[in-house]
């Protein structure tokens, strides 16, 4: 049944392709979304990016018709502007003058004008969604990008049981597939889904109590090739963090993407910061010439332009929890790391001024490409899954990117668990030979004792 959708401003906000992906139904725009999407065409960052793509878009339409009357979308489906329902009554507590309002408007008009046409609201605005469901108008949010309850529980690892007699062979070239499997409840064995790349956690069936770690690679698992390392001098203290240093470890040309998802406290930032400090500036290889380190937040895009300074001045207050983790790395003694603040913080103060770690904005990432470079994007949760898609698209020859954040803390409005750019990103790239993921998990929280136990409590 072909349906009529009403599209919200803020799809296209972070969608600006989103017209093109509802088939053969019929699409109307309010007119006040042209209004709200002339008033964000000149704003900085992606809000501003994405306004100005949507109104290209539009005026690609416009060329092939009267967008009054409609015009037929690539997909079979039809677009068209809608003026009218100016004077559809709302009740008292929805002022007219406000956007959200004007566009339920229209919802109520075209329902009231044909009580057979089906009306749908899309919008990422819960709020709005909530206010047309009230006045009896169906609501949805914008599902395009969203991953499934099943996508979102993919941890990156598996664990299965091998034959021990297989044990040696594994440690010597690694073993089949087909020789590694798990128990359903009933005690009969059964094989396991792998994915390429997918850490595997392995534990030979007449020793249970003995664990070996592997990959899944070429249809094959094999043995870590980083386990003993020590990047700058930094020793994993679980399994999550053995699989994570593999990861990162692990040249940009065999794993240029790297997803590294869990809770605050997992050392995701401090061991990406570790092995880009080994790689360049510890024990440089010529791998890659410079870390950079972006963390994009809730009000990035929109605050930074008004805050004083340059560029790094900025963005400074984004990177302190980078400084944070530097100074754990730069002086690994914990009973007398800050005892001399001074000297610690000329450390650092040298590795910026070097050029060896270098701190940027988001929104100065688009457009470039970045060749042999270490990038670090910290809080990739508060990306969009069109922001992630420009930054993984950014990366030249021998650049590594590594994508950090907990999908279960989001900042940016019109964003979700599974709807932003970290889970998007995860999703999507299941089963790339090119992308190694891992999650960590609550109990491989190493920040503190009280952290460990406010995990496990709150």
């Amino acid at each position: 049944m072909i349906k009529t959708y009403v599209i919200d401003t803020n799809v296209l906000i972070q969608a600006p392709y989103a017209l093109e992906c509802f088939d053969d139904n019929r699409l109307v725009l309010p007119l006040v979304v042209l209004e709200e999407l002339d008033g964000l065409k000149k704003a900085e960052g992606e809000r501003g990016a994405n306004a100005r793509k949507a109104i290209r878009n539009l005026e690609r339409y416009r060329q092939c018709g009267d967008l009054l009357q409609g015009v037929e979308l690539p997909g079979g489906g039809s677009l068209r502007i809608e003026k009218n329902f100016v004077q559809v009554e709302l009740p008292q507590d929805l002022p007219e003058d406000k956007a959200d309002n004007r566009i339920l408007k229209v919802c109520k008009g075209l329902a009231d004008a044909d009580k057979n046409d089906q009306i749908i609201l899309v919008s990422k605005d819960i709020v709005l969604r909530l206010k047309a469901q009230i006045l009896g108008i169906p609501a949805e949010d914008f599902e395009k990008e969203r991953i499934s309850d099943n996508d979102a529980q993919y941890t990156g690892r598996i664990e299965v049981y091998i034959p021990e007699d297989k044990v040696k062979e594994f440690k010597k070239k690694g073993i089949c597939l087909a020789d590694a499997y798990q128990s359903d409840p009933e005690g009969k064995q059964i094989s396991p889904e792998f994915h390429e790349n997918e850490f595997v956690i392995l534990k030979p069936d007449q020793s249970v109590k003995k664990t070996l770690l592997g990959r899944v690679s070429g249809g094959k698992i094999v043995p870590l090739v980083y386990k003993k390392s020590k990047p700058y001098g930094v020793s994993p203290r679980n399994v999550g963090q053995y699989f994570m240093q593999e990861a990162l470890m692990t040249s940009a040309e065999e794993a240029p993407l790297v997803i590294l998802k869990g809770m605050a406290g997992t050392a995701k930032t401090f061991y990406s910061l570790a092995v880009g400090m080994e790689k360049v500036y510890n024990n440089p290889t010529g791998e890659y010439r410079r870390v950079i380190v972006c963390r994009p937040n809730a009000q990035f895009d929109d605050d930074i332009g008004f805050l004083p300074g340059d560029e790094k001045e900025k963005i400074a207050p984004l990177m302190r929890p980078v400084i944070d983790n530097l100074e754990q790395i730069l002086d690994s003694d914990e009973k007398r790391r800050y005892e001399d603040e001074e000297e610690l913080g000329d450390k650092i103060t040298e590795i910026f001024e070097r050029g060896i770690i270098q701190t940027e904005a988001m929104n100065f990432i688009r457009g470039r490409s970045i060749a042999r470079t270490y990038l670090i994007i910290d809080e990739a949760q508060n990306m969009t899954p069109n922001q992630v898609k420009g930054i993984i698209t950014r990366a030249g020859q021998g650049t590594k990117i590594i994508l950090l954040g907990d999908p279960q803390q989001i900042d940016k409005p019109f964003l979700d668990e599974r709807t932003n750019g970290l889970s998007y990103a995860a999703k999507h790239m299941i089963d790339s030979s090119l992308c190694w993921q891992i999650t960590l998990s609550a109990e491989e929280c190493e920040r503190s004792a009280l952290a460990m136990d406010a995990v496990k409590r709150l």
